[in-house]
């Protein structure tokens, strides 16, 4: 039997979700995956050999939970890692359990620094999947040190300046893992969202990883290009001080943001990485503006498509009529298709699937590989 893999899937936002379904449809028909996740309905459709088990959040209270031992302190090697959490226990005993009656291959974890050590402790090799941020810490780096290897679902020309040579060999690269990179039509796009084929468009998007830009910085700069039709999707933090003009529409979640992407004459947009590879794709205008995340995930994930010269960044959404102007005038003036396309893999998943397999073989070179691991897209070279 071949020995399955598993999947450690953090819940907030759409992108660790999607990437891991990415991998799972690329993977050997014959190599059995099990996620685990504290939902079990984010995921798009998922192949017959992948289970979810559902497990409690390690993140959110219930209410079961003791308040009296925040005193003891948290050791430097952890994040998030409260005591007397009985949801906790639950799901690190699935895990281990697992791992003790699966005897697996492998474990992938997007992401926990605890999981990631979970398995280490439990002597199962892991792969840690790699985010931007100020990740130097104790708790990072002990994840990332004890991997088998890194997956970046992202172009390596976005890494981080002090991530060195030996961090960058252990590392696979899929810069659009998880997300569709065929780009619509521009125009059938554009009949896609009911806008006319003349419509100058800017759209502003926000993931699902928070609570989206607020209403009346968007008023203000839908305001100063009044010409064009402002359309903006995902959340919209409401402010009750907001004065919209006539030529602003929220549209909220849609099931097809890459026809909006496609439309746009210029995208305005957190720097998630989801959000972020879906730019990148469809190589638009882009004024990136980082929003809140632990780590600073998102301000160096902005200093990082700077770096590259594929976006425009603003620390935050322009506060005045002037500013937006400013901002919306550099952002097509820098514009740059050719370098953002190029930070799309032609086939990520496939590249990725090819490595998780590379690095099976290399860790338990006494099994067979999958029968149909040939099928499994080659690796370009970098």
């Amino acid at each position: 039997m071949t020995r399955p893999i598993g999947y450690f899937v953090h819940h907030q936002g759409r992108g660790h979700a999607e990437r891991c379904a990415a991998i799972a449809h690329a993977l050997p028909a014959t190599r059995p995956l099990t996620i685990f996740c504290a939902r079990d309905d984010i995921f798009p459709p998922l192949p017959e050999q992948v289970e979810v088990v559902r497990i409690p959040s390690l993140f959110e209270p219930t209410g079961a939970e003791a308040a009296t031992a925040d005193w003891v302190p948290t050791p430097e090697t952890l994040h998030c890692a409260p005591l007397g959490w009985p949801g906790i226990r639950e799901a690190m005993a699935t895990m281990t359990h697992w791992f003790a009656t699966a005897d697996p291959a492998l474990m992938i974890c997007d992401v926990s620094a605890e999981v990631a050590q979970l398995a280490r402790i439990c002597s199962v090799p892991h792969v840690k999947v790699l985010q931007h941020g100020d990740r130097g810490d104790a708790g990072h780096r002990a994840a990332y040190a004890g991997a088998a290897g890194l997956l970046a679902p992202f172009h390596m020309d976005l890494a981080q300046p002090e991530w060195d040579a030996a961090m960058l060999a252990r590392t696979c690269f899929a810069g659009g893992l998880g997300v569709d990179t065929r780009v619509p039509e521009r125009e059938l796009a554009r009949q896609r969202i009911g806008v006319g084929a003349g419509e100058e468009v800017v759209l502003v998007m926000a993931g699902g990883g928070g609570s989206g830009f607020g209403q009346a910085p968007m008023g203000v700069g839908a305001r100063s290009r009044p010409a064009a039709r402002w359309i903006t999707i995902g959340p919209v933090e409401r402010d009750w001080h907001a004065t919209e003009p006539a030529n602003i529409e929220h549209r909220g979640w849609v099931d097809n943001p890459a026809d909006y992407v496609a439309a746009a004459d210029l995208v305005v947009s957190s720097t998630g990485n989801t959000t972020c590879q879906q730019v990148l794709a469809a190589a638009r205008p882009w004024l990136a503006i980082p929003e809140w995340r632990y780590f600073d995930e998102q301000h160096r994930k902005a200093a990082a498509l700077v770096a590259a010269g594929v976006a425009c960044v603003r620390p935050h959404l322009p506060s005045s009529a002037d500013a937006w102007s400013q901002a919306i005038d550099a952002a097509l003036a820098t514009h740059a298709p050719v370098r953002q396309r190029a930070m799309i893999a032609e086939a990520p998943a496939g590249d990725a699937a090819r490595w998780l397999e590379g690095l099976v073989g290399r860790l338990w070179p006494q099994a067979a590989a999958p029968a149909d691991a040939d099928a499994i897209l080659p690796i370009p070279s970098i």
